[in-house]
C-alpha cells in the first residue's frame, strides 16, 4: 500500500484538522502542489527587485503573451506567481483593492510588506466556513505561491508567501518546479551588491539552467521594481 496516504490517516480529509503530529496535510499539500509549477526567481539590489518567471507553453500554438505569470498590483508592488495561477488571481485582486483603498484614505501608496500581509491575512480564510452569511470563505488552501516586489519609501523588498499564510522577506528566492536547484544558485552567486542588471542576468541564468526549453524572449517573462522611478513594470518582449 501508499505508505504517504495512510501517513495522513484520514486527517488530510479535512482543511481545518490538525493530526495527532500537530500537521495540518492540506495546507502542506498545497505547499506541495507549487512544486510542480513554473519556476520563478526573484532577486533584491539596492537598486530595486527584479523578478523572472518560466512560462510553460504546452503548444506552439498557444498565445504566449495570454499566460500571465507576472501581475502589477499597484504602480510599485507586483509579483510573480507559480502554482494555481486563478488562485493567484483572486489574491492580486484583493491585494489591488487594497492598495487602492489604502490611496485613498491615507493620500499615500501601500507599503510592499502591509500589501503582502494583507494578501497573507487572505490566505487562512478557509479556516472561516459556518460563519452566517460569510460567501466568502474558501473551501480549499490557496495552491499557489507569490514573489512579491516592491519599491517604498524604506528601499526594496522582496516577500515570499506560501499557502500557510507565512510570509518572509528574501534578498533572492525561487518557488516552482526548479526552485531547489535555482536556490543553490542563488545562494552561491547572490551578493548585496548586485546591480540591477547583474540581478536580471542572473535570474535569466538561473532559468535558463532549470527550464526544459531553451530561453528565449517568449517564454520568460521579465519584471522589476525599480528605486528611481519608484515603479513596477514587467518588460516588454524586446527588451527581454
Amino acid at each position: 500500500p501508499n505508505m504517504s496516504f495512510s501517513a495522513g490517516n484520514n486527517y488530510d480529509r479535512g482543511v481545518n484538522t490538525f493530526s495527532p503530529e500537530g500537521r495540518l496535510f492540506q495546507v502542506e499539500y498545497a505547499i506541495e502542489a507549487i512544486k510542480l509549477g513554473t519556476t520563478a526567481v526573484g532577486i533584491q539590489t539596492a537598486e530595486g527587485v527584479v523578478l523572472a518567471v518560466e512560462k510553460r507553453l504546452t503548444s506552439p500554438l498557444m498565445e504566449p503573451s495570454s499566460i500571465e505569470k507576472i501581475m502589477e498590483i499597484d504602480s510599485h508592488i507586483g509579483c510573480a506567481m507559480s502554482g494555481l495561477t486563478a488562485d493567484a488571481r483572486t489574491m492580486v485582486e484583493h491585494a489591488r483593492v487594497e492598495t487602492q483603498n489604502h490611496r485613498f484614505n491615507y493620500d499615500a501608496p501601500m507599503s510592499t510588506e502591509s500589501c503582502t500581509q494583507c494578501i497573507c491575512d487572505l490566505a487562512l480564510r478557509f479556516g472561516e466556513r459556518g460563519k452566517e452569511n460569510d460567501d466568502a470563505a474558501l473551501s480549499r488552501p490557496f495552491g499557489v505561491a507569490l514573489l512579491i516586489a516592491g519599491v517604498d519609501k524604506d528601499g526594496a523588498h522582496l516577500f515570499h508567501t506560501d499557502p500557510s499564510g507565512t510570509f518572509v522577506r528574501y534578498d533572492a528566492k525561487a518557488i516552482g518546479a526548479g526552485s531547489e536547484n535555482a536556490q543553490n544558485t542563488l545562494q552561491h552567486e547572490y551578493h548585496k551588491s548586485m546591480s540591477l542588471r547583474d540581478a536580471e542576468h542572473l535570474a535569466l541564468r538561473i532559468l535558463k539552467d532549470v527550464m526544459e526549453e531553451k530561453v528565449n524572449a517568449v517564454n520568460v517573462e521579465v519584471a522589476a521594481s525599480r528605486i528611481d522611478t519608484g515603479a513596477f513594470r514587467v518588460y516588454t518582449q524586446a527588451e527581454v
